[in-house]
């Protein structure tokens, strides 16, 4: 059952000692109107701040000097009058008052860093000093105190110090500082020694109350890294150099993790701590659909005026949104993500993630650690090292009826054999780079046959039994001061030919870095072949198909109950200023066709949140309709 509300703002205050007069234009009705207005159920709160101050009345820490009042007792009053829930803030790796007066504590990723304070900023505190005491008694007390449903503690991570402490314990344990491995081992300890110590300190007192430390990210494959997250808030702020293609990847590997999660992004035209930017409401409706539409609840990054009072607008432009929300949000609860595709990476696949969304595959994205059993296609994308346990569930997988998409050396092991196999080797990797990719056949191509450019390395192999649907061809050579052609790379020497992709029943083999090329240039010719292959593996086990849908469009399908909920995103992205990617303009998308695989006759199919039926047809293997209308977020609900 979730427990997360769907509507959160997550309320930053980081605020000078400098500033005078902190909160004293904070209104307990101006703040609960703010709210409603902006139709939030959850507000993050501060404790304290990324310059060191509580905001409260503190034994364990010192009260922000232009503070007169406990303000952080005042929000939480307002917010139970307003029905809205209220989890508190505390910095912990940042405490700017504390850093200047123990520059001795601070983080250095050097033995000879010395801190800097000439310049505006923070400085990150180690948690293998005395400060992780002084830490644990700030939460103890605001738990205590103040006993809230939940605490957000930030700028929490692993880091390989090398301060005077980190050294020291590095030594006593027999590392060595100077390696780089031993260094993040050591720093690994360090940080889950004081998750472990949180843990004890929160729940040993408030066993109800709900802890997340945020990283700004949700590590790759390191599962152990949110053991002690009772959720998990993505942040991820389209214009603050996320970009809108983020969110999508890190929710469809964190919703694998079995937590309750939400996308954060912000109200900001860029990113945190910017007073006086706004986003276009039509930017942060999309954001907060899109939220929706892959499994997540949503936060919105605002930042209180030193003064203590909300910001009127902020807080329109916030409603606009949650409004949405709110009409959508029974639909959107207690959902699975309805997947044919596992991407299994050793990092977050950025081209893949690219590819896979631009052409409306449904999929995941997970590590080695996860059940891959219930998948129709696992994609291996470039350098997926199978070996031990991975190389056995692969083979486990394939011996049930899986499919596999593999590319460069991704999946071979030490003697070049495709997961033990003898069908498929890996000679050696290409010299000859850039190169080319001729496909067989122009189905699949727009630009049908010819050399393509690849970018990336290459490699040879040899194999039996597979069909070859793309050649390598290499250039005459390789550009160099002696031998270079033109402005950029060396035409193909259409002479040389060589197997460069080929498929079987069951298994697909890219020879190029193609995953990473794409993340790189994003040429078309290279989603082509990928796309290719990925139907022809598919065959007529794909879930979705879509129509009519532009490569910005995003669909996904949810599982609720006795019914699937399908969601169809589109918002027209553009570049402004140096390189902020914005949502303004809506271009609305009409009769959009669908085709969804199901075993059941559908009773209706609804347009939501309105609840207005649609005209389908079943053939007894697909439902079809059409989506009428698509502006900004559509909700189809298939009922059985």
């Amino acid at each position: 059952m979730d427990k997360m509300h769907s509507r959160q703002v997550h309320l930053d205050f980081h605020t000078s000692p400098a500033i005078k007069n902190v909160g004293g234009a904070f209104v307990e009705e101006e703040f609960i109107a703010a709210l409603k207005t902006g139709h939030v159920n959850s507000v993050t709160v501060f404790s304290k701040c990324h310059h060191g101050y509580s905001y409260h009345p503190s034994k364990a820490n010192e009260m922000h000097p232009g503070l007169k009042f406990d303000l952080l007792f005042a929000e939480l009053s307002a917010c139970k009058k307003a029905g809205v829930l209220a989890p508190v803030y505390i910095s912990a790796g940042l405490d700017e008052k504390y850093a200047v007066k123990h520059p001795e504590h601070l983080v250095r990723f050097s033995s000879d860093q010395t801190p800097d304070f000439s310049a505006p900023g923070y400085h990150l505190i180690c948690f293998n000093t005395p400060y992780l005491d002084t830490l644990i008694n700030q939460i103890k007390e605001v738990v205590t105190v103040y006993r809230p449903v939940g605490v957000f503690l930030d700028i929490c991570d692993i880091r390989p110090c090398r301060c005077p402490f980190c050294v020291a314990s590095m030594k006593e344990k027999g590392y060595d500082p100077g390696n780089d491995a031993d260094a993040y081992k050591h720093g690994r300890e360090v940080f889950f020694r004081y998750l472990e110590t949180v843990d004890k300190a929160v729940h040993g007192i408030a066993p109800e109350t709900e802890v997340f430390h945020n990283a700004g990210r949700i590590p790759f494959c390191d599962r152990d890294f949110t053991k002690y997250d009772t959720h998990l808030e993505l942040e991820s702020l389209p214009t603050g150099g996320w970009g809108y293609d983020h969110f999508p990847m890190t929710a469809s590997y964190s919703r694998c993790l079995c937590k309750e999660y939400l996308g954060m992004t912000g109200k900001f035209h860029t990113t945190w701590g910017e007073f006086g930017g706004f986003k276009h409401p039509n930017a942060l409706i999309y954001e907060t659909s899109l939220s929706l539409a892959l499994g997540a609840k949503c936060s919105v990054g605002d930042q209180l005026h030193p003064s203590g009072k909300m910001d009127a607008s902020t807080y329109r432009l916030i409603g606009k949104a949650y409004a949405l929300v709110e009409e959508k949000e029974e639909f959107c609860q207690n959902v699975t993500a309805v997947s044919d595709i596992a991407v299994l990476s050793n990092d977050y696949p950025t081209g893949a993630n690219r590819m896979l969304l631009e052409r409306k595959y449904l999929f995941d994205v997970v590590d080695r650690y996860a059940d891959i059993s219930g998948y129709k296609l696992v994609i291996l994308p470039d350098n997926v090292v199978c070996g031990g346990g991975l190389a056995a569930k692969l083979r486990e997988y394939l011996q049930r009826g899986g499919r596999i998409l593999a590319s460069g050396s991704s999946g071979f092991d030490e003697n070049g054999l495709f997961l033990g196999r003898g069908d498929l080797k890996l000679l050696r990797q290409n010299e000859n780079k850039p190169n080319y990719m001729r496909p067989v056949s122009e189905k699949g191509f727009v630009n049908g046959v010819t050399e393509y450019h690849m970018s990336t390395d290459s490699y040879l192999f040899e194999c039996k039994g597979f069909d070859v649907v793309a050649y390598g061809v290499d250039s005459y050579f390789n550009r160099t001061a002696e031998h270079f052609c033109s402005h950029r790379h060396t035409p193909a020497d259409t002479g040389s030919r060589y197997p460069g992709a080929v498929l079987s029943d069951n298994v697909g083999y890219i020879c190029w870095n193609i995953f990473e090329d794409y993340a790189s240039l994003g040429s078309l010719h290279l989603k082509e072949l990928v796309c290719y292959m990925a139907d022809r593996l598919l065959g007529d086990e794909k879930t979705l198909t879509v129509f009519g849908m532009p490569d910005r469009g995003i669909v996904t399908l949810m599982k609720q109950g006795e019914r699937y909920v399908n969601h169809l995103l589109y918002a027209h992205t553009s570049l402004r200023g140096r390189n902020t990617e914005v949502i303004e303009d809506v271009v609305p998308l009409y009769n959009i066709k669908e085709k969804i695989k199901t075993d059941r006759t559908p009773k209706s199919v609804k347009l939501q949140p309105g609840g207005e039926n649609i005209a389908f047809a079943y053939d007894g293997k697909y439902v079809s309709f059409t989506v009428p209308k698509v502006y900004i977020h559509q909700l189809v609900t298939i009922e059985f």
